[in-house]
């Protein structure tokens, strides 16, 4: 509905009389609906901001908790150059410390088979005729079961048969390939190589129908009458630990040493007189790795410490804004959490807690390598004797039942997850928004209404006025 225009007829300022009385009403309210909405979207931002720290923090927490370096062994191993890097190896962390010197002497190889040169019966070329007759051949290892065979149609040649090897559906690890001696008299090569290594793993051809054709390329027929003889047998690996000789079917060592794998890679390098040269194994612990991760878990923390201490500090005085949090109840009960755990004590480890691993708790709630000397050395000192010294029983202080990273996790996963009760509170405050959006609508709905009545009224009284001042000034007419 249309509202007329104040102040027309009277000449009134009633226009100006109503905007005052509007602002009048709507200044309070809408000051207080501010000051709500301002609080609450500081809160929601706030909460975020801690919900993000400490999901930070928790991340760290479970990269410790969990981290591979606190319980494996770290091998290391000093090879006589750079050039050659003989083996690589992996300990578990069940594996004793130690310094092994491991020469490799031999790769595990497996069987490789040549047919013979043209002059003595072999192929001339590729395209050689294989057969005239068809027949089948059977690949297989001695003493499993490994086998596949290949039919070999009536006029077959070398290229195709070699073609038929590797492309046979039960293949176990069998290479075919032909090699051109660019002599009359060698011919073409067919060459048969098996990958399955290990002594007594030779790889037999059987000509299963012995067909003169397929003898040229078969070790035995069905018969047992021998043929081909293989150029390579299948063998171990070999290498030497400490002066002690050792095999593997291999190129994997599994438990030569005691929860230790190292694999052969390469022969090692030999000196001017021949002589192998060995490269040194140690299994340690990655002391430099972990006390770097220690460190981030301190930094980590102390971020998260510097965020709450922001958002939950009072103004030291009225020029100084309180913290968007300050003397909320659920971040200061994170905050003294967090704090009675990093400063209790780990029953799990021999350490007892972080203050022997040189690691203090400040006034301030944060953490630090402390530099004071408490008669047990500064905190540097404590943290590097504990990893050198004492590394198991550093990983137990995290990764116990009642370590400290275990307990961590635990108690920040209920604040964090999405039904935490962080997560409670960001939807307790959205709530809080909605409904304010509710209110401030209604309340402009009031005012619309109340501008109304205030429009009816004066316009009433303009119309009133306008009225009286006709008359007043027809009665002065007629007056004069």
């Amino acid at each position: 509905m249309g509202i007329s225009s104040l102040g027309v007829g009277s000449g009134l300022d009633l226009e100006g009389l109503v905007s005052q009385l509007l602002e009048a009403e709507r200044a309070p309210k809408a000051a207080r609906l501010d000051a709500q909405d301002e609080r609450i979207e500081s809160e929601i931002s706030s909460l975020g901001q801690i919900k993000s720290k400490l999901s930070d923090f928790k991340d760290a927490v479970d990269d410790l908790r969990k981290d591979q370096s606190l319980t494996d062994r770290e091998p290391t191993i000093r090879n006589p150059s750079e050039e050659t890097e003989p083996f690589t190896a992996k300990a578990s962390n069940s594996a004793l410390p130690g310094e092994y010197d491991i020469t490799v002497e031999r790769l595990a190889s497996g069987t490789r088979i040549e047919s013979a040169a043209a002059v003595n019966g072999g192929f001339a070329d590729a395209s050689s005729e294989v057969t005239d007759t068809e027949g089948s051949l059977t690949f297989n290892i001695g003493g499993t079961a490994d086998t596949f065979s290949i039919l070999v149609t009536a006029g077959s040649t070398l290229a195709e048969l070699r073609e038929q090897i590797n492309n046979a559906e039960d293949n176990f690890g069998i290479t075919a390939n032909i090699i051109n001696t660019g002599t009359a008299d060698g011919g073409a090569k067919l060459v048969i190589s098996s990958k399955i290594t290990g002594e007594g793993n030779d790889l037999a051809i059987v000509n299963d129908n012995n067909l003169a054709g397929l003898n040229r390329i078969s070790t035995v027929d069905a018969a047992g009458t021998s043929y081909l003889t293989p150029t390579e047998t299948a063998q171990n690996s070999q290498a030497i630990i400490d002066g002690i000789t050792v095999q593997s079917d291999s190129n994997e060592f599994k438990n030569t040493i005691q929860n230790v794998t190292f694999t052969a890679e390469t022969v090692s390098e030999k000196n001017a007189n021949d002589e192998f040269l060995s490269s040194t194994l140690v299994i340690g612990f990655d002391e430099e790795g972990l006390e770097e991760k220690i460190r981030g878990f301190v930094e980590s923390y102390n971020s998260l410490n510097d965020e709450i201490r922001t958002l939950t500090k009072y103004g030291e005085s009225d020029l100084e804004d309180d913290g968007a949090l300050a003397g909320d109840f659920t971040v200061r009960g994170i905050q003294a959490g967090l704090g009675n755990i990093l400063s209790s004590a780990v029953t799990g480890s021999a350490l007892g807690g972080l203050f022997q691993l040189g690691i203090e708790l400040t006034s301030e709630g944060k953490l630090e390598i402390g530099s004071t000397d408490f008669g047990l050395g500064t905190g540097a000192t404590r943290l590097s004797d504990a990893l050198e010294d004492n590394f198991d029983e550093v990983s137990k202080l995290f990764t116990a039942e009642d370590g400290i990273a275990s307990k961590l996790f635990e108690f920040i996963d209920q604040y964090t997850k999405s039904s935490g009760i962080l997560s409670d509170r960001e939807t307790a405050a959205k709530d809080q928004r909605d409904r304010l959006l509710d209110d401030r609508s209604a309340f402009e709905l009031r005012l619309v209404s109340f501008e109304q009545t205030l429009r009816g009224r004066y316009l009433n009284l303009d119309q009133t006025v306008a009225r009286l001042q006709q008359s007043s000034s027809a009665l002065l007419a007629s007056l004069f």
